[in-house]
């Protein structure tokens, strides 16, 4: 069986020019970047030039890029580390959405119980907030708006410089989660105006397991870690020179061909879609029509007479060697509906009748036919079962 694989949104397979960057270090390059001698030397210089790139692709100062294990720490640190700062100063409010990431949504509710008070803003119809109702939740106590750059799940871009320019003028700082945007379109902390950004190598053809942090200069913010003073002292641990080395080298890749590779995805998601909408007359597009990142579709279907459910979809199309994800997550033992379309306005069983599919450098328009020959032949099944 022939296997094709649409979910580029969850992960991407490492590049070889990554791996290739990364092999020295697993072998005589080998030094703990800390250490004064040659080898931690040699080691530092390839950590501190992966720094350099990474803040190049951002528009950011070397000084101001934190590595992180992923983008996960790197939203917790952003708003852990925010809110222990200015809560010595009374400012515990915390503005955010309801189509956030679970590492920004759950870290927020975490704080909750530490004396935070939390708005969750409503979004759209197509997963965006409003600019002025966030320059409007906010507060003589706010300290923090924390907004996705593109949502993970249906891709919408928000106006990220719009947000940020209300929150300044209220002396308020701004973080955004740019893991699935960053090395999609361009990602540039000074054009968005953002104080912390959150970026992830695994997204980008890098290795799993490493991300980065950006803290403008003159952020006041704690550290979520305590050890040695590695990172400037503020994310302490040995340091993953490797991954960084990998980091660096797909974010140089991701931005040499951000242009083409943005064109040839984005052909092959309106492809898709088109023919999805030919096949499946009740097809529902999620997402903004317009500012939406390249790669990403996310749809939902009705087989009359039933809706199916989104796992079932998701594992029928995997035993036709299609991976794509599902809109839901299985939480405690069952599934639930995802809470970026529930948030959207979407009915619970049409949030559950919903694929992600995310197209990355490997797939052809090849691929897109077999995908929807694949989607009736699971429909025709699922309808007859």
């Amino acid at each position: 069986m022939r296997r094709i694989y649409l979910d580029h949104a969850a992960t991407t397979p490492v590049d070889p020019r990554v791996r290739e960057a990364m092999t020295p270090f697993f072998g005589d390059a080998f030094g703990n970047a800390s250490s004064v001698h040659w080898y931690g030397q040699q080691a530092r210089l390839a950590l501190e030039r992966a720094r350099a790139t990474i803040a190049r692709a951002l528009g950011a100062h070397p000084a101001e890029l934190t590595f992180t294990s992923g983008g996960t720490e790197s939203d917790n640190f952003a708003i852990r580390g925010v809110f222990c700062a200015a809560r010595k100063r009374g400012r515990t409010h915390i503005v955010t959405t309801a189509a956030e990431h679970h590492a920004v949504l759950d870290c927020v509710e975490a704080l909750r119980g530490e004396g935070a008070d939390v708005t969750i803003l409503p979004v759209d119809s197509s997963g965006r907030v409003a600019p002025d109702a966030v320059g409007g939740a906010i507060g003589e106590r706010t300290c923090l708006v924390t907004v996705m750059h593109a949502n993970n799940e249906v891709g919408t871009i928000s106006d990220i410089a719009a947000i940020a320019d209300l929150a300044h003028r209220q002396g308020v700082l701004l973080h955004t989660d740019a893991v699935q945007s960053f090395g999609k379109v361009t990602v540039n902390v000074q054009e968005l105006g953002v104080d912390l950004a959150s970026v992830s190598a695994h997204k980008i053809y890098g290795p799993k397991g490493i991300g980065a942090l950006y803290i403008r200069r003159g952020t006041e913010i704690e550290n979520i870690f305590w050890g040695g003073g590695q990172e400037r002292g503020r994310r302490p641990g040995t340091e993953n020179v490797a991954f960084a080395a990998g980091f660096a080298r797909a974010a140089e890749i991701a931005l040499e061909g951000m242009k083409e590779q943005s064109s040839q995805v984005q052909v092959l998601r309106n492809s898709l879609e088109e023919k999805l909408r030919l096949e499946f007359p009740g097809l529902l597009t999620n997402g903004h029509s317009v500012e939406r990142l390249p790669h990403i579709l996310n749809v939902s279907f009705g087989f009359p007479p039933f809706v199916p459910e989104g796992e079932m979809l998701l594992l029928n199309m995997d035993l036709e060697g299609i991976a794509v994800s599902s809109g839901s997550a299985c939480t405690s033992g069952s599934v639930q509906p995802s809470h970026v379309l529930i948030a959207m306005g979407r009915d619970r069983a049409t949030a559950k009748a919903t694929i992600r599919f995310s197209f990355g450098r490997s797939n052809t328009p090849d691929d897109v036919d077999t995908a929807v020959t694949a989607l009736k032949m699971v429909a025709a099944r699922m309808k007859a079962v």
